[in-house]
């Protein structure tokens, strides 16, 4: 079994920022990609951004600039840095991530989910 365990989230003015980490801890033999996502009342769920052990990023368009994701491979911890925040960032994200469980068995984890809110 695997546990994704979210911190950081917290209440920011417009234009402030926030560090929010993810930590993998449990069974696994391999963990990757490594993801974070958001999710508001009403609308599906959006991607955010991702990252490779490699060090390779995708983000979603709306943050491209804003965000920055990154890892710690030792750790098994990845984290995303939120500059420039806007109350439309308001959401609770999200972490993902693939990881190996055996040897041939893989399976997407989530974590609980942290809730981010940016006034105005």
């Amino acid at each position: 079994q695997v546990q994704l365990v979210e911190s950081g989230g917290g209440l920011v003015q417009a234009g402030g920022s926030l560090r929010l980490s993810c930590a993998a801890s449990g069974s696994f033999f391999r963990i990757e990609p490594m993801a974070w996502y958001r999710q508001t009342p009403g609308k599906q769920r959006e991607f955010v951004a991702s990252i490779s052990r490699g060090g390779s990023t995708n983000y979603g368009d709306s943050v491209k600039v804003r965000f920055t994701i990154s890892i710690d491979n030792a750790k098994n911890t990845w984290y995303l840095q939120m500059n420039s925040l806007k109350p439309e960032d308001t959401a609770v994200y999200y972490c993902n991530a693939r990881a190996q469980i055996g040897a041939i068995t893989f399976k997407d984890y989530w974590g609980q989910g942290t809730q981010v809110t940016v006034s105005a």
